[in-house]
């Protein structure tokens, strides 16, 4: 019979082993940069057919509307004049993904946070221009501020499986375009050491605000560490350059910008309703923005970002969820990748408004798919809510375990002595008949196992007894808590004085 003192010793050794099962884990498992491309919605011979009728819109029906000065580069790269159209031969698009980097880094105004890109790495960020944001006190839409917008990119700012932040909403209450990409920038500086990503409403706002980041980091430190990236549109579909963007481009290249040209066909409206067709067109479209870049400065970094975007047929609405967006994203990210290209693809564009099953269902399946499929870098994935009209504070944060639960899959099974464990399963076996404290279950809990912060896996009764909150309701307080912390201190009081003394900053702190 088992004496008093060794049943206490028996629950002491569980409580310990309770207590060590509850702490925090030390090591992420599933870190960004987990290696995609199991999901291949495309076989070779489709890969390749929808290239050669990419190549084939490119040199026979050619792009319009292009720029003087970009169609003088074009022309003297071999491209051809018809009628109001610049026609792009194979060999000059070839030439042009050839001279592109298949992999380079993202800077972080922290280089412990610059990221590498390229090959089949995966990395969720964000992206959007939200103009509503879903209010944390009234649960309603309203119009999104700089102070929306700079308390999103702080609290971002602790999402270990956000890579980038890309601004995810527009304030709204800027008065002027050049306010609005200045003021943007300013919340970026103050608010994330991250690789951020912003967009420039027209050439002539980058100068100073390339001015405006060396006050804060020394001149001439912005091309030693160009730790923003532009988002720009220079195509606009179908198959069609836009002069305002090409002029964005080139003076990104002077100041040493990278950047994610972004093509944004939506199916049966500006490109064809057949996913093939889409694809074909959508590719010639990002590829058309690739030799761009290729004929004015060979071999610059640019992000691949071919977006396919869905319009419900009935209705003519966009919408950000379902199987097809998820599927053509997925065989976007494997076309840029079967080319060799860092590839940009987006996911999570739910439709939902609130934080609900729709919402759950549809980033799943879209976020999922796109890093299954080998994504580089994956768009839109936390924070975005209403068809990409809305971002969600709550939202950030249950996205946040949402794609380190996908980072885990993607991490997939490692299979060897070690993890078969046929020792460890003899001795449970022939001993104390379960797992639950031996050697190999405490080293799998700190190497194999994410632990969600949000998601609830407590019984019903303990559930019921701790005020049956949903998601949402945890997210919320959660957000709260984060969005009370201080300003984070990555602007120096120095510098943001001068900053201030220079610029109409609108930003209250």
């Amino acid at each position: 019979m088992a004496t008093s003192s060794n049943k206490t010793s028996r629950r002491s050794g569980r409580r310990e082993k309770l207590l060590q099962r509850a702490a925090p884990v030390a090591v992420n498992p599933c870190p960004p940069g987990q290696l995609g491309g199991q999901f291949r919605p495309l076989s070779e011979a489709e890969c390749r057919a929808i290239y050669d009728t990419a190549l084939r819109l490119l040199d026979d029906l050619g792009m319009g509307e292009v720029p003087p000065v970009l169609r003088d580069q074009l022309v003297a790269h071999g491209a051809r004049i018809k009628a109001e159209r610049i026609q792009i031969p194979a060999v000059l698009v070839e030439a042009a993904i050839g001279a592109a980097p298949s992999e380079f880094v993202l800077n972080g105004r922290d280089s412990a946070r610059s990221i590498t890109v390229g090959g089949e790495r995966v990395h969720f960020g964000t992206g959007g221009a939200a103009v509503q944001t879903l209010d944390l006190d009234t649960g309603d839409y309203r119009p999104s501020t700089l102070r929306d917008l700079y308390d999103f990119t702080r609290l971002q700012d602790g999402l270990e499986n956000v890579s980038w932040f890309t601004r995810c909403c527009v304030a709204t209450d800027m008065p002027d375009e050049f306010l609005l990409d200045v003021n943007t920038v300013f919340a970026l500086l103050k608010g994330t050491t991250k690789p951020v990503a912003t967009s420039f409403t027209v050439a002539e706002n980058i100068a100073p605000i390339i001015e405006m980041i060396e006050i804060a980091d020394g001149a001439g430190s912005f091309k030693l560490n160009p730790w923003i990236k532009a988002h720009i549109s220079p195509v606009i579909s179908p198959m069609r350059y836009g002069e305002d963007a090409v002029e964005v481009v080139l003076e990104c290249i002077r100041h040493g910008i990278p950047m994610s040209c972004i093509t944004a066909a939506q199916s049966g409206a500006t490109a064809p309703a057949t996913l093939a067709g889409f694809l074909a067109q959508s590719l010639a479209e990002t590829l058309a923005s690739l030799v761009m870049v290729h004929v004015f400065a060979s071999g610059y970094p640019m992000v691949f970002s071919n977006w396919p975007l869905v319009i419900d047929l009935r209705t003519g609405s966009f919408c950000g969820g379902g199987g097809e967006i998820s599927v053509m994203n997925a065989a976007s990210a494997q076309l840029s990748n079967w080319l060799g290209l860092v590839s940009g693809v987006a996911s999570s564009m739910t439709d939902a408004k609130s934080l609900d099953a729709q919402y759950g269902m549809e980033k799943g399946i879209s976020a999922m798919a796109a890093g299954l499929a080998g994504g580089n870098l994956i768009y839109e994935s936390a924070g975005m809510t209403a068809s990409l009209l809305g971002a969600s504070f709550e939202a950030f944060l249950l996205d946040n375990d949402m794609l380190a639960h996908i980072y885990r899959s993607l991490r997939g099974v490692e299979v060897n002595n070690e993890t078969l464990g046929y020792d460890a399963i003899v001795e449970a076996v022939t001993g104390d008949g379960h797992f639950l404290g031996g050697a190999q279950t405490m080293a799998a809990m700190e190497r194999d196992y994410f632990y969600p912060e949000l998601a609830d896996r407590d019984a019903p009764i303990t559930w019921s007894e701790q005020g049956r909150k949903d998601a949402w309701s945890r997210a919320n307080e959660r957000a709260r808590a984060g969005l009370k912390k201080p300003d984070p201190g990555y602007l120096d009081k120095a510098g943001e004085a001068a900053i201030r003394a220079r610029f109409d900053i609108r930003l209250n702190t």
